[in-house]
């Protein structure tokens, strides 16, 4: 996997890509990094990258032409000039980070941790020319409903999220019953000491019984899924096995009993 990103501050990127997991599996040769300095494709001697846009309204708009002189220097195939780009796709795939894009999730991490590579453009400002997007961009990706002001953070997410599922950067091991996994969240989880403060390690976990702590563990998954995140219960039933389908008709049960109700 390689990432290309196109910004006006390549150093926010560059300090992410040198630390941790990230530098190690670069290090390693699993992922490519390059940042491209959008302002190095200006005309003027300002390196201009913005400006007013068309038809009035407050804030400044990312110019065409760096962009474009960017995206081409990055690979991207442009779909106006070449009406077969599209089709052939043999280009990087073009993601603009934005809030108005489709949202991002652990599905589609996945599906963009199996691209050759991966060019995400960094908008700032008002946004960019929509021009571009026409023209070189595949996906509008929004990491969530909310607006930030650095289009690096959320290209800096979006690496994150998938270059961890590219093989060999993390064991498999690591991966299985992560949040997400199975349409559910995470369980809690517990290391040393055995009592913090009054707090004490549930009794289960240290009972060595696999077959027991893996049902408490997804219990406890379809617990935290039905108090935090509900919705994902209804949209993502579809996925669910039956012990799964079973666990939740159990808890919806106990729920319409309410507290210290029992059977009668």
């Amino acid at each position: 996997m390689k990432y290309t990103i196109l910004t006006l501050f390549p150093e926010l990127c560059d300090t992410y890509f040198a630390s941790s997991i990230m530098a190690k599996a670069l290090d390693r040769g699993l992922i490519e990094y390059r940042a491209i300095n959008i302002r190095d494709y200006a005309f003027d001697k300002h390196k201009s990258c913005d400006d007013a846009p068309y038809g009035g309204g407050p804030g400044m708009l990312m110019l065409a032409e760096p962009l474009g002189r960017a995206l081409e220097a990055a690979g991207a195939l442009n779909r106006i000039t070449n009406p077969d780009a599209g089709r052939e796709k043999t280009g990087p795939r073009v993601i603009y980070l934005y809030p108005s894009g489709r949202p991002f999730n652990q599905a589609t991490a996945k599906e963009l941790s199996r691209e050759r590579e991966l060019v995400l453009l960094c908008g700032r400002y008002e946004g960019i020319d929509q021009r571009i997007i026409d023209s070189y961009v595949d996906d509008e990706i929004s990491l969530g409903d909310y607006v930030l002001s650095s289009g690096e953070l959320a290209a800096l997410i979006l690496a994150d999220a998938t270059y961890r599922l590219v093989e060999q950067v993390i064991s498999p091991a690591s991966l299985e019953e992560e949040s997400f996994d199975r349409g559910l969240l995470e369980y809690p989880q517990y290391t040393r000491p055995e009592i913090y403060a009054t707090l004490r390690v549930p009794e289960i976990l240290l009972s060595g019984h696999h077959e027991n702590i893996r049902r408490w563990r997804l219990e406890k998954r379809v617990e935290k899924t039905m108090a935090v995140r509900p919705d994902l219960l209804l949209g993502e039933v579809r996925i669910f096995d039956d012990e799964v389908l079973k666990i939740i008709e159990e808890k919806r049960r106990g729920q319409e009993k309410g507290p210290g109700e029992g059977e009668r």
